[in-house]
C-alpha cells in the first residue's frame, strides 16, 4: 500500500492519514523502500547489463527543473526574515533513457544534502577557496564553491561587497539543508556512470541544444567521438505553439508525406518507409558540416547549424527540428536518414512526464487563490527523498509497467531493452519473489 501511494499521486500528509503513520515513519519507510528498489536494481539491472553487448546504444538526455518549497527551517521564522520566502531554488533532475525501448538507465537530482555551511566555511579557510581560480577549488561543483570572508589589507575585495555576498548565503543557510550542484558536474558525472554500466560499441545521444548536456557528453565520449563510434543529434521544439496547432502540423506532415511519395511513385502508404525515403533523397544535396579553411591554409569541416524538419510530425509537438553536431560525412544518405528517423526525444518526455503526474511533491506549482503568483508551499522540502522517490519510481516504471508500442506488444522497458523476459510488480521488489 505504501509503495503504491509513493508513485501514485498521494501527498505525504495524505499518506499518514491514510495509514496512520507520522511523518518520520514516512520517510523511514521511504527510505527503506528505496534500499529495496537498489537491492532489486542491482540483481535485475546491473548484473544483466554486465553480461549483455549492444552494438548501438541510443540515449536521450533531458532535464527537468523544478523549485524547491521556499518555506524557512525551524526557527528562522521571525518577523524580521520577511521577504526571503520569494526566493526560489531551481533545481534540476537529469535523466538519460534508451530512445527504443524507453528504459530509464538513470534519474539524478542536481543536489548535494550531504554539504553543511560550516564545511563549507571550513574548506574556505583552509584551502583560500575564495583566492582560487574556478579550476581549483574543492567545491566548484557547488552553486556556492567558497564562504566569503572578511577581506584582509591585501584584498582587492571591498568590505561592502563582502558583506553583501555574506547575507546572501547566510539567507540561503535559513533555508533547506545542503546546496545545489551544477547541472554540467551532475551531467558529466551522469554519464560517466552510464558507460560504465552500459556495454555498447557505438553511442548515438539525442537531446536539446543544452551546452551543460553537450560538454558532459563530449568529455565522457571523447574516445568514441574521435574514433566516429558515436554522434551526437539535436532534437529541438517550439514550445510556444498551442494544441490545436500541433494537431493541425501533423495532419499536415501526413498529407505532405503522401502526396510525395504518390509524385515519386512509391506504392507503400507506411508513412515510415516513406519518411526514410524522402530524407534519403534530401540528404543528396544538405549538409549538417561544412568545409571551412584554416589560417594555415589546411582544409576542415566545422558544425553548419543547418538543421531541417523532420517528415514525422507529432501530435503533442507537431513539427520540430533535427540536427547534428558530429560529422555525418563518412555515411551515405541512406544510412543518415535511418538514423534521423530515430531521432525524437519521447523516452525522456515519457518519464518526466510520470514524475509530474505520480510524485506528489514534483507536481508542476499551485497557482495562488489571488491568480498572481505560483505557490511551492507543497513542492519537495529536502531534494534527497525526491532522489529516493524518483529511483522508486524509475524502478516500478522500467520492470512494472508495460506499454504498448507500435508493434502491438506490450512489454516493460526492460523487457524491450532484453534485459528480462517478464514483468514484475512490487511484490518483486520488495520480498524478491
Amino acid at each position: 500500500m505504501f509503495a503504491k501511494m509513493v508513485v501514485g499521486r498521494v501527498s505525504v500528509s495524505r499518506t499518514c492519514d491514510i495509514l496512520g503513520i507520522g511523518v518520520g515513519t514516512y520517510y523511514h519507510k521511504l527510505e527503506w523502500l528505496y534500499r529495496r528498489c537498489l537491492e532489486f536494481l542491482e540483481r535485475y539491472e546491473t548484473q544483466p547489463l554486465q553480461t549483455k553487448k549492444f552494438n548501438e546504444m541510443w540515449l536521450n538526455t533531458d532535464k527537468m527543473h523544478y523549485y524547491l518549497n521556499n518555506v524557512r527551517k525551524k526557527g528562522q521564522g521571525s518577523k524580521k526574515y520577511t521577504g526571503f520566502e520569494d526566493l526560489n531554488m531551481q533545481t534540476y533532475i537529469v535523466v538519460s533513457a534508451e530512445v527504443l525501448s524507453r528504459y530509464v538507465f538513470r534519474s539524478d537530482v542536481a543536489y548535494d544534502w550531504n554539504i553543511s555551511m560550516d564545511e563549507l566555511n571550513e574548506d574556505t579557510r583552509k584551502f583560500k577557496e575564495d583566492h582560487l581560480n574556478t579550476f581549483s577549488r574543492k567545491n566548484d561543483r557547488l552553486d556556492w564553491s567558497y564562504y566569503p570572508q572578511e577581506p584582509s589589507a591585501n584584498d582587492s575585495e571591498n568590505r561592502n561587497a563582502y558583506l553583501h555576498e555574506l547575507g546572501k548565503i547566510t539567507n540561503r543557510s535559513r533555508f533547506v539543508d545542503g546546496l545545489n550542484v551544477d547541472a554540467p558536474y551532475t551531467t558529466t558525472a551522469h554519464y560517466w556512470l552510464i558507460k560504465q554500466m552500459v556495454n555498447a560499441d557505438e553511442w548515438r545521444m539525442i537531446s536539446d541544444d543544452d551546452f551543460s548536456i553537450r560538454n558532459a557528453f563530449y568529455r565522457v565520449f571523447t574516445k568514441e567521438l574521435r574514433l566516429s563510434d558515436a554522434h551526437h543529434f539535436i532534437c529541438q521544439v517550439n514550445k510556444t505553439k498551442s494544441r490545436k496547432q500541433c494537431l493541425k502540423e501533423f495532419g499536415q506532415a501526413k498529407a505532405e508525406l503522401l502526396d510525395w511519395g504518390d509524385i515519386r511513385g512509391f506504392k507503400t502508404k507506411f508513412l515510415r518507409t516513406l519518411a526514410s525515403h524522402y530524407l534519403t533523397e534530401l540528404l543528396t544535396s544538405h549538409q549538417f558540416h561544412e568545409e571551412a579553411i584554416s589560417k594555415d591554409g589546411e582544409r576542415y569541416r566545422k558544425y553548419a547549424d543547418n538543421p531541417i524538419k523532420h517528415p514525422l510530425a507529432t501530435k503533442d509537438k507537431g513539427f520540430y527540428s533535427v540536427d547534428c553536431r558530429t560529422d555525418l560525412s563518412a555515411l551515405e544518405p541512406n544510412e543518415i536518414a535511418k538514423m534521423l528517423l530515430n531521432v525524437n526525444d519521447h523516452s525522456t518526455n515519457s518519464f518526466i512526464q510520470q514524475i509530474r503526474r505520480y510524485i506528489s511533491s514534483l507536481e508542476r506549482p499551485l497557482t495562488t487563490a489571488r491568480g498572481d503568483k505560483k505557490s511551492y508551499i507543497y513542492a519537495n522540502f529536502n531534494p534527497k527523498y525526491a532522489q529516493f522517490a524518483i529511483t522508486i519510481l524509475r524502478t516500478y516504471y522500467n520492470f512494472c509497467r508495460p506499454f504498448k508500442s507500435a508493434d502491438k506488444k506490450v512489454l516493460t522497458p526492460a523487457q524491450r531493452l532484453g534485459i528480462t523476459d517478464k514483468q514484475f510488480d512490487w511484490k518483486d521488489i520488495i520480498y524478491f519473489k
